[in-house]
């Protein structure tokens, strides 16, 4: 049986990431903003992945991990993928996150050989706030984003990764944590 699967970070909710998506709501710009009870940083997205293959994966992420201590990172800035003129995806990036880069690179490895593709681009450290639905009407989104281009939204101790089911509904995702890795 396959399930929608990535291998994340998962992380608190945050009052400054809280006001900071409850500014772009209120843009009434066409934007999905992401529940940030299930806000998270992606390692690796699997997408389908056969149950059979979990224990792979997790040795894989156990091996990923293997020599990195729990960490603090940075919750800082504010941009959009491509970019503010041709917005995607809204996110807040993360600093003193080198170790993630680390761990992904390291994943990215790993879970190659069991018919995972490596990413194209290289791993950026971020949190996905929004994703926009439509170019029109994104002016004052634009505006919120480069008045938190520079700003902090505070830290987050990171001591595991997870790997999650993503299970799409009507409402959006729903995950579920099917394993997890201490650092």
């Amino acid at each position: 049986m396959a399930f929608r699967a990535f291998v994340s970070v998962d992380l608190p909710e945050i009052e400054p990431l809280k006001a900071f998506s409850e500014e772009l709501r209120r843009t009434g710009a066409p934007l999905k903003l992401v529940d940030l009870r299930q806000i998270h940083l992606t390692l690796k997205f699997l997408g389908d992945t056969e149950e059979v293959l979990v224990p792979k994966i997790v040795d894989a992420m156990r091996a990923s991990a293997a020599g990195v201590s729990p960490f603090t990172v940075r919750l800082v800035g504010a941009g959009a993928f491509p970019n503010l003129r041709r917005p995607n995806v809204l996110w807040v990036g993360m600093a003193g996150a080198e170790p993630l880069v680390e761990i992904a690179r390291r994943l990215e490895a790993g879970i190659e050989p069991l018919g995972y593709p490596r990413e194209r681009r290289d791993f950026s450290p971020h949190v996905t706030v929004a994703r926009v639905k439509d170019a029109r009407g994104l002016d004052a989104v634009r505006q919120v984003v480069e008045a938190h281009s520079e700003g902090t939204f505070g830290e987050v101790l990171v001591d595991r990764v997870r790997l999650k089911k993503s299970l799409l509904t009507p409402q959006g995702p729903v995950y579920s944590t099917v394993e997890e890795v201490l650092l």
